[in-house]
């Protein structure tokens, strides 16, 4: 039960802090400028979250090598997607890759 009340008060919350601002800013008509630099709020959000899971894979210290198998599922993936600009393919190689990459690493250890 604790955990039901939990959820609610925290979607509350959420709503409470976002619906008067998103209230305000549908009555008031923004430049366009804004909306051009609202365009590249998801790449630089999804680029803070992916980023540092790819070169920080322990949480604690920077680790660029060969070993690990994140950077370079990550590359190949932001290869892929760079070339083909297709969602579902850039998944699917990433996520071979790094299967792959893991168990190569685990026959080598």
């Amino acid at each position: 039960m604790n955990e039901v009340v939990l959820i609610l008060g925290m979607a509350l919350v959420t709503f409470a802090v976002r619906y008067p601002v998103l209230a305000l800013v549908g009555n008031i008509p923004l430049p366009e400028r804004v909306f051009q630099a609202l365009r590249y709020v998801p790449p630089a959000v999804l680029a803070a979250i992916i980023v540092p899971a790819l070169l920080m894979p322990d949480g604690d210290r920077l680790f660029i090598a060969a070993d690990n198998a994140r950077l370079i599922a990550g590359l190949a993936a932001a290869l892929v997607a760079w070339r083909t600009k297709n969602l579902l393919i850039t998944i699917v190689v990433g996520m071979g890759t790094l299967l792959v990459w893991n168990g190569m690493l685990a026959l080598l250890a």
